[in-house]
Parts: C-alpha cells; sequence; structure tokens
C-alpha cells in the first residue's frame, strides 16, 4: 500500500511538472448581439459542435445591457457602476465632459476606465497578451497597453477573414513572443439585429457566416504550433429584442425644459437635472407614464448593481423590453432591434460557449452566470493572481475540469 501512494504521488507531480512546462492559451472572442437562443434558432454546427465537445451555458450581462459597459466588464470582472464606463454615452462629473463611443477623444481618455483589464493583469506577471478591437484596448490605462493591440480608430478595419488570419498569426508567434491570452472582436451580429432584428434572414446569415469564421479558426488553431493547448470562449456582450414605431414613449413633454441639464441615451435614459431638487420633479411628472420605470440614480433596484458612480444620471429611466423611451424624433416606421433594457430580461442574454483541455466535455451549466465571473475564470485558465473584481470563481468552477 505504501508502495501504490508513492507511485501515486511521483506520478502527480510528473503530471504537475508537465502541466507546468507546458504552456496554454485562451482566446476569447466577442460576437456583439449573440443572443443566447441564436444557436437554437439557426444553424450554427460549429458552435453546437462546441456545446458537445465543451461546455454550454448562458451568461447575463451586467445593466446597461450595452456594448461599451459589458466589454469592459467582461475584461475587468468589474459592474459597470463600478469600472466607470456605465453607459455607451454619460456625463462625467471627473472629467466635465460628456463620453460617447463615437468621440475618438473622449473614448480614449483613461481617465474613464477604472479597474484592471485582464490584458494588463496577465501582463503584469509576465505573460504576453494581445487583443484585437475589444472595447478599451486601445485606450493606454494606467499608461499601458496588452502586448499586441489595434487601434480601433485605424481605417480601414481588419475585416473578419483579416481578424481570424490576426489571431493565427499571433498563435504562431515563436514561443516566446507568443501571447497567452488573445481576445478577438466581432461587430455582428448586432448591426443586422440593430437594422433587422433579432430573428430576421440577415440576422440570420450573419450568424453562420461566423459560425463559418468560427469553425476555420479552430482548424487553423489546431495545425498551429500551440494546438491541443488551445481554450476557446465563445460569447457576448448582450443580447437582442424586436422594436418598432408602435413601441415609443415621449417621455420630453413631461418634463420642464427648467429641470433638465441633459438627456443622455434611451435605453435605459439617463436625465442630468439642474438641482438635485429637480429630480423629485422628474419622478413625479414620469410616475404616470406607461411602459417605463423611473429611479433616482441612488434608488436603483438593489439586483442591478447600479447606482453609486456619479456619471450615471440623476435620474435612470428603464423601459419595458421592446419599448424605446426618447425624446428624439424616429422615423414614422420604426423596425429592427434593441438592448439597454433590464439585464435579467430573456431577450437580453448571451450566448457561452468553450472549449479546450480546461473544460469539460458536453457540459451544459444549469443556470445562468453574470459576466462578472468571466475574468475570474481567465485568471484561473492563465494561471494568475485576479485583480479586485466583483467575479465568483465558484459560480464558474463547475465548467472546468
Amino acid at each position: 500500500m505504501k508502495r501504490l501512494s508513492l507511485l501515486i504521488l511521483v506520478a502527480a507531480a510528473m503530471l504537475a511538472s508537465w502541466a507546468a512546462g507546458t504552456p496554454r492559451y485562451t482566446v476569447v472572442v466577442s460576437l456583439d448581439g449573440f443572443r443566447w437562443d441564436y444557436c437554437e434558432a439557426f444553424d450554427t454546427p460549429f458552435l453546437n459542435s462546441m456545446a458537445r465537445r465543451g461546455v454550454k451555458a448562458v451568461m447575463s450581462p451586467s445593466f446597461p445591457s450595452k456594448t461599451f459597459p459589458n466589454h469592459y466588464t467582461l475584461a475587468t470582472g468589474l459592474y459597470p457602476d463600478h469600472h466607470g464606463i456605465v453607459a455607451n454615452s454619460f456625463l462625467s462629473p471627473v472629467t466635465g465632459r460628456r463620453y460617447a463611443l463615437t468621440d475618438s477623444v473622449e473614448r480614449t481618455n483613461p481617465r474613464y476606465y477604472g479597474g484592471d483589464p485582464i490584458w494588463l493583469t496577465a501582463k503584469r506577471q509576465g505573460l504576453v497578451t494581445a487583443t484585437v478591437y475589444w472595447v478599451g484596448s486601445d485606450v493606454a490605462i494606467k499608461g499601458e497597453h496588452a502586448t499586441y493591440w489595434h487601434d480601433y480608430m485605424s481605417k480601414p478595419l481588419l475585416t473578419p477573414a483579416q481578424r481570424v488570419d490576426e489571431v493565427v498569426r499571433l498563435l504562431s508567434l515563436p514561443a516566446g513572443e507568443r501571447p497567452r491570452l488573445v481576445m478577438c472582436y466581432f461587430e455582428e451580429p448586432d448591426h443586422s439585429g440593430h437594422r433587422y432584428g433579432p430573428m430576421s434572414r440577415p440576422t440570420r446569415l450573419a450568424v453562420q457566416q461566423l459560425d463559418t469564421l468560427l469553425s476555420r479558426l479552430w482548424a487553423r488553431i489546431q495545425a498551429s504550433p500551440c494546438a491541443g493547448e488551445v481554450n476557446l470562449i465563445v460569447t457576448g456582450d448582450h443580447g437582442m429584442t424586436w422594436i418598432d414605431s408602435d413601441r415609443l414613449v415621449p417621455v420630453k413633454q413631461h418634463l420642464k425644459p427648467a429641470w433638465v441639464k441633459a438627456v443622455e441615451g434611451d435605453l435605459p435614459g439617463f436625465i442630468y437635472v439642474n438641482r438635485p431638487d429637480y429630480a423629485d420633479s422628474v419622478l413625479l411628472a414620469l410616475g404616470h407614464v406607461d411602459h417605463i420605470r423611473a429611479f433616482k440614480r441612488s434608488e436603483l433596484p438593489a439586483y442591478l448593481h447600479f447606482g453609486t458612480n456619479p456619471a450615471i444620471g440623476d435620474v435612470v429611466v428603464i423601459p419595458d423590453v421592446g419599448w424605446l423611451y426618447t425624446d428624439k424624433h424616429y422615423p414614422a416606421h420604426v423596425q429592427g432591434g434593441s438592448h439597454g433594457y433590464d439585464n435579467t430580461a430573456s431577450d437580453m442574454q448571451v450566448g457561452f460557449r468553450a472549449m479546450g483541455p480546461d473544460f469539460k466535455v458536453g457540459y451544459t451549466k444549469p443556470s445562468r452566470f453574470p459576466n462578472v465571473d468571466v475574468y475570474p475564470l481567465l485568471c484561473r485558465l492563465l494561471g494568475i493572481t485576479p485583480s479586485p473584481n466583483d467575479g465568483n470563481l465558484d459560480d464558474v468552477a463547475d465548467m472546468l475540469r
């Protein structure tokens, strides 16, 4: 018995030694607007094969269910309330200016970006990292970028096929230069979902084209120097729901101009007031308006994990799913898709697929998990110590072998 125990210990030590000397790589792919049920609704053979060969799950976005807040949450493990990118556009009391994803100067100002994105967490612990258009990765956060990164403002952007080429190129670099972490972003199917709606033919085609690209990516990874040592994660930032012009809620007509300093966004809507007491006036005026919920910043429901950051509007307006809060002029026939709603809504949920040497095979996670858990999961895969974050590795440990 003692001899058997000794042999087991020696074998375990040899295995640990082998594993320590065999670096594994993690590739994270974000499909913007990748709604949780697209793989059930559309023909996606590769993503379906990922579920059979790895893990299938549904992931909840953080509130608000928008692109910039959630991509940066995936990178940092912090809720938007804590990392500072509280919407795609907002007014900042720190800079005194308006942050907007369309403003290249403000969008790349590192003062907006709190927390420690995974590409920096890993880089500071000695790992080579790479990003391809991930939100925040072209910003010099704390004076640093990933080892390899791409400027989203440098045109023309790489095409989807060229992004696959770039990921493969990075994973084919000499061992000392090869990134252990690669994060790659694709704009679709969000663009098609917005324009045509989530279950439209163009959205289906966009998802299927991405599925084909991902299949090619995986095949080329298997022919690369790190074949067999790559964990692949495919997920997104938010879902998508159908909208049309029959479900518009004009809000401006209920408000006195003297109350309002600025209005940002429509899903959710941020109303910044000229005086603190005007927030009560706005709430009273909107209290009888159907298909919206309005809250003071400090009184938002706790489950949203949102409401302490001063960049959030004094009043936050959350429409019912499928409705648009607006003070803008919309065309007579609005049709398509949108997001930004309550992050617990079914249509806002996100698909999640993962496979590789560290993931279970054929495992379907029985319950949703919050996207703040992706950061500690990545730290575990990379073997690094996480920075302070809002995630919980225990929520996702069941995915791992």
